[in-house]
């Protein structure tokens, strides 16, 4: 064990045995995600950098407190890249995720309904638990059978199991072709139409219909990106233009366009209607039809995500509707931090809750690790 790992495994005894919280926190981009963070800081960016690569195996493994810009510059370098698409959430455009981050938040892109989620890209990761002891769990290869799948639980644990200290990705070639269509259509159309493609051996990777507002007027505007071989993705522009019109973007403005709605920073995100409101993420099934709710929307994942600005007072509309939908709302985003009162993540049904609080005490007996992040304290 090295020495930052030493003195952190030496802290978080002590933190056990004094029964003091800790804050886990990379580069605070994600801050803003979850319950109010309580606890002592304990800074994961001391322990950083690339541990090791390997291009033709797929296979990159790095320490907790890298950047995730790092990362990603190394694996654009060899034409590879995180498929899922993590976001970086940076203030002022300064880098500030990091890759333990990245897997604690376990947020994924655009691309997400396409080509999976961030916990389905760790192959292994390194934890510190609640008694300060180094475990491993899974490895560095694709296929790995041996125990339990414990890697894939951090993702989204929100550091609340323990502290990550180094994780093995799959990553994947950069598409050699990619081709973003817009059209001019309602809500309803284009949810449809994304039903339609997504029966037929297309190669979809986002879409994103969005309510748009400018000084030229409203336009309600659905963007599809394709992403394959090339002649995969000529194919699919002419066959899903042969009854629609639509406008085929250039590669380097559909590129920042997609970046900004990855990053959130489309107007919708940035420009809340009122102060009082909060930005909901509703979690549905993709065949769920446009759902009933008076509040400005967002859709995103083929159906899959839906983004809605609405007062914190409508948790239990908002999750009722969401449940109806088949999924759930979470509390992504408020003005105020009293509004998290409501509780940003849906309840979980009793045999969910009990295996939650069990498998946090396994890994943190003394409930140290960000306490009240996700859900109350038993």
């Amino acid at each position: 064990m090295d020495t930052t790992l030493q003195h952190w495994a030496e802290r978080i005894r002590a933190a056990a045995t004094d029964h003091t919280p800790l804050r886990i926190r990379g580069g605070g981009s994600k801050d803003f995600y979850g319950q109010l963070m309580q606890g002592e800081l304990l800074d994961t960016r001391a322990h950083s950098g690339i541990v090791s690569y390997e291009p033709s195996e797929l296979v990159v493994t790095a320490r907790a407190g890298t950047p995730l810009a790092e990362l990603e510059a190394a694996l654009a370098e060899k034409g590879q890249c995180l498929p899922f698409e993590p976001p970086h959430f940076n203030a002022a455009s300064k880098s500030t995720a990091t890759v333990g981050g990245m897997v604690a938040a376990g947020l994924s892109g655009p691309a997400r309904a396409s080509v999976g989620a961030v916990r389905d890209y760790v192959l292994g990761a390194v934890l510190l638990n609640g008694q300060g002891e180094l475990l491993t769990f899974g490895g560095q290869v694709m296929k790995n059978v041996a125990g339990y799948d414990v890697s894939r639980l951090l993702a989204g644990s929100m550091g609340t199991l323990g502290l990550i200290t180094e994780v093995s990705l799959k990553v994947l070639p950069v598409a050699p072709a990619e081709a973003t269509l817009v059209f001019e259509i309602d809500q309803a159309q284009a949810l449809a139409q994304l039903h339609r493609w997504g029966a037929q051996p297309l190669p979809l990777n986002a879409s994103c219909w969005v309510h748009e507002h400018s000084d030229l007027g409203q336009r309600e505007l659905l963007c599809v990106r394709l992403r394959g071989a090339v002649a995969a993705v000529e194919s699919a522009c002419h066959k899903m233009t042969q009854n629609l019109s639509a406008e085929r973007l250039d590669n380097s403005l559909a590129s920042t366009a997609w970046q900004t709605c990855r990053e959130m920073h489309l107007p919708f995100f940035t420009r809340p209607p009122s102060s009082d409101m909060g930005l909901w993420r509703l979690s549905v099934a993709q065949t769920a039809p446009v759902l009933d709710l008076p509040w400005p929307q967002l859709v995103e994942w083929h159906g899959g995500q839906r983004w809605v600005w609405a007062p914190a007072s409508q948790a239990p509309r908002l999750r009722a509707t969401a449940l109806a939908a088949g999924g759930h709302a979470s509390l992504f985003r408020t003005a105020q931090e009293a509004d998290k009162s409501v509780g940003v993540f849906a309840p979980l049904a009793s045999p969910l809750d009990r295996i939650h609080r069990e498998l946090k005490k396994q890994f943190d007996p003394a409930g140290i690790f960000n306490p009240g992040r996700m859900f109350s304290a038993p």
